[in-house]
């Protein structure tokens, strides 16, 4: 460790707190990067982190580590003892962006985006009229303190529409509802709504892509770290969702508007470090969901993808340090594909319903890295615990708005060898395709039927979409037990999708490459 001086100057790091969903290592990785640059700059660093099963809090990690609770009032005794030039909060999530005005009015100085900069992103009134500024698009929305406020809205802009508390990370109490009764509900029993923490209710874009954006910027200019496509579709929480990189749906029209827009908005909130958007993209529009003036969960996957360690970059940058002075001033060129697949603890709970939604459930990530989609795809699944077959049953059944998007898969599938199975709805839609389909009896009617066949070890991947608000006893009884059973189990026809190409990789070519990530960049270099 580098010996520091007596009289060195001190930079005080705030990490995420204790670990839950939607604050975890991906945090933790910033924070330890962060300490490193800031000792690499000549200054002392002190990490403020309450989370015994992080790196940042090893004894070695930092020069001084206060094991205290992330509040006002402990992180400014600890300011009043340590005397530090300022503290860092880009790093720990939500957690210390939600106290860094208060701390900011306290005397501690903010390094790197201002506390107004973070609150015009967090403060949805302030965010719609920096959009309306830049010229910018974003779903219909609006705040509420009631349910009248609530239902007003809904009724203006339209059901089906996404609400959540503000100020929350990981998508906590977020909710698609699609009917006034389900608005109540929600309003009545999952939140408290107050001013201070108002409901955000936004148009639900359905069948949209969502696009996640993470960039560095010097307050003078931004560079795009990377852009990531969601391979499930809107209303998957973005940490659940699997990720690719580069994109390879979207046009070049379309990832030149993210591009501009992300610049400018990057320019205009002055932003001194990290900042990531959430994007969808419908019908060639482009929509700004949200803008985080912060790391994102996303920046060791793409620090990894790219080579460039971003949050170090942006905590020199935080210090005084500009892009230019750190030779990087364009985007980095991707040299190979890589997927981000979320890791998630059903087969711990038996009996819960393996479904995605607006609300985080995801436990963990892998990487898949390779040349093409299919092979990275099918990398990222093994990794994450769902090894995809390349032989056998293949048990079929989607909600109605669904089939057709379905027969596609089914087809691939059957060309590649499978044998597939559905109930009757749905191998109906595809027995008008001239795909051969096995009809199951449903539950209640004979057997066996589809939970036999799971049982009896007949079964080797389901592909089963959940059917509304109110999914319907049968389905969650048939997931539950794909997850009981360990039987790849895939929810969405945009994951199907991603799903056949791996499948149809992994076939063709069975051996498996591997290399290390250094040698994907050197030959990129090369």
């Amino acid at each position: 460790m580098k010996q520091l001086q007596k009289d060195s100057k001190k930079v005080m790091i705030l990490g995420g707190g204790p670990n839950r969903i939607g604050q975890g290592i991906e945090f933790d990785y910033c924070c330890c990067h962060a300490s490193y640059a800031i000792r690499d700059e000549g200054y002392e660093s002190i990490m403020v982190n309450c989370n015994p099963e992080t790196v940042s809090t090893d004894y070695d990690t930092s020069d001084r580590l206060y094991f205290e609770p992330l509040t006002v009032e402990d992180v400014m005794n600890i300011v009043d003892v340590e005397n530090p030039i300022g503290a860092i909060v880009q790093f720990g999530g939500q957690t210390p962006l939600n106290i860094s005005s208060s701390l900011s009015e306290c005397g501690l100085k903010i390094l790197g985006t201002s506390p107004e900069s973070i609150n015009i992103a967090e403060d949805r009134k302030l965010f719609q009229q920096m959009l309306k500024k830049l010229k910018l698009v974003q779903p219909d929305n609006g705040t509420a303190t009631s349910f009248d406020d609530a239902r007003e809205i809904a009724t203006r802009i339209g059901y089906p529409v996404v609400v959540r508390p503000s100020f929350v990370l990981g998508g906590r109490a977020m909710e698609i509802v699609y009917d006034e009764k389900s608005l109540s509900d929600y309003m009545a029993k999952a939140v408290e709504a107050s001013p201070e923490r108002p409901i955000l209710v936004d148009k639900f874009l359905e069948d949209a892509i969502e696009v996640d954006v993470d960039a560095i910027a010097d307050g003078e200019i931004c560079v795009i770290g990377g852009i990531l496509e969601h391979i499930e579709e809107a209303g998957i929480h973005s940490g659940d969702s699997a990720m690719v990189i580069p994109p390879h749906t979207l046009g070049k029209d379309t990832l030149e508007v993210i591009r501009k827009n992300t610049y400018a908005m990057a320019i205009e909130l002055k932003v001194k470090g990290l900042m990531n958007v959430q994007y969808a993209v419908k019908n060639n529009i482009v929509y700004v969901l949200e803008v985080n003036p912060r790391a994102s969960r996303t920046i060791p996957f793409v620090s990894k993808a790219i080579g460039l360690p971003l949050a170090k970059l942006a905590t020199k940058i935080m210090l005084g340090k500009s892009l230019k002075d750190l030779g990087f001033t364009k985007e980095k060129k991707v040299g190979c594909v890589a997927v981000k697949e979320s890791v998630f603890p059903f087969a711990k709970f038996p009996g819960v319903d393996a479904i995605l939604g607006p609300e985080m459930k995801s436990t963990g990530e892998v990487m898949g890295i390779d040349t093409t989609f299919g092979a990275a795809y099918a990398k990222s699944q093994i990794a994450a615990g769902q090894k995809l077959p390349t032989k056998g049953n293949v048990f079929i059944s989607v909600k109605n708005q669904d089939k057709r998007n379905t027969i596609f898969v089914a087809k691939k599938l059957a060309d590649l060898g499978f044998n597939i199975m559905a109930t009757s709805g749905t191998a109906d839609a595809l027995k008008s395709n001239d795909i051969d389909v096995q009809v199951l009896p449903k539950l209640n009617e004979a057997r066996p039927n589809i939970l036999d066949l799971i049982k009896d070890r007949k079964v080797h991947l389901i592909i089963n979409t959940p059917s509304g608000k109110a999914t319907k006893g049968d389905e969650v009884k048939i997931r539950s037990h794909a997850t009981l059973y360990n039987i790849p189990l895939i929810t969405t026809i945009s994951g199907a999708q991603a799903s056949v190409n791996g499948i149809e990789h992994m076939i063709k070519k069975p051996v498996i490459s591997v290399k290390s990530l250094q040698e994907y960049h050197r030959e990129l270099k090369s």
